[in-house]
C-alpha cells in the first residue's frame, strides 16, 4: 500500500470544508452587491422621478400662464372673454386678426389638451390641470400665483384672468359658472372633440 495516498485524502478532505466556506463567502459578498447596486438604482429612480416632476411643475406653470396671458389680451381688446381657444390662436372680430395664443399648448401633466375651464355662461376666464396629483412646489410661486401656496394638488393651481368687477372663490360665488358645469358645449378645435378643455359632447363617453 501505499502509505503518500492516505495523507493526499486527508490533505483533499480538509481542503474541501475551507473551499465550501470560500464559496459561500463569495455568494454572500455577490448577495450583499447587488443589495446595494438595488439600493442605489431605487434612489436614482427617485432622483429621476423628482427631476421630471419638477420639470412638469415649471411647464405647467408656462402653459397656464400663457392662456391667462392671452384671455387677458383678448379680453382687453374686446371686453369680452373667448368663448373658443381658436378665438385666443386668431381672434377675427377686427378686420387684421390678431393672434392672443401661438398654439393649443397641452398640459405638461396629463399630455393632452383636456384642460379643465372656468366658465361665465359659454365662455371661459381660465383654465386648470385635471391632475389631482400632490404638488411638489409650495412656495416661491410669482406675486400673480401667491395663492397656488396654499394648493395641495395640481387642480388647485388656477390660471384665470377676472375682468375688474367680477369676483371669485372657491364656491364660485359672484355669478361665475362652476368648472366643468356649463351645459354650453361651444366649438373648440384647439382641443380633442372640438369642445371646451375639459368639456365632452353630450351623450358622448
Amino acid at each position: 500500500m501505499n502509505p503518500a495516498r492516505p495523507a493526499k485524502a486527508r490533505a483533499r478532505r480538509r481542503l474541501r470544508p475551507r473551499t465550501a466556506r470560500e464559496g459561500g463567502l463569495v455568494l454572500l459578498a455577490l448577495l450583499i452587491a447587488l443589495m446595494l447596486m438595488s439600493i442605489a438604482l431605487a434612489g436614482a429612480l427617485d432622483v429621476w422621478s423628482l427631476q421630471r416632476r419638477r420639470e412638469e411643475e415649471k411647464q405647467l406653470l408656462f402653459a397656464g400662464n400663457q392662456y391667462r396671458l392671452a384671455i387677458l389680451r383678448y379680453y382687453r381688446v374686446g371686453r369680452a372673454y373667448p368663448a373658443t381657444v381658436d378665438e385666443l390662436l386668431d381672434d377675427t372680430r377686427f378686420p387684421k386678426p390678431l393672434h392672443h395664443l401661438r398654439f393649443a399648448y397641452p398640459d405638461p401633466l396629463t399630455g393632452k389638451n383636456d384642460w379643465v375651464p372656468m366658465l361665465q355662461g359659454d365662455r371661459f376666464y381660465g383654465v386648470f390641470s385635471r391632475s389631482t396629483e400632490t404638488t411638489i412646489k409650495r412656495t416661491g410661486f410669482p406675486r400673480q400665483y401667491e395663492d397656488f401656496e396654499g394648493a395641495e394638488t395640481y387642480d388647485g393651481w388656477k390660471f384665470l384672468f377676472l375682468a375688474p368687477g367680477l369676483r371669485t372663490t372657491q364656491s364660485n360665488a359672484g355669478g361665475l359658472a362652476a368648472p366643468g358645469k356649463s351645459t354650453s358645449f361651444p366649438a373648440l378645435s384647439g382641443f380633442d372633440g372640438g369642445f371646451l378643455p375639459g368639456q365632452r359632447m353630450p351623450g358622448s363617453r
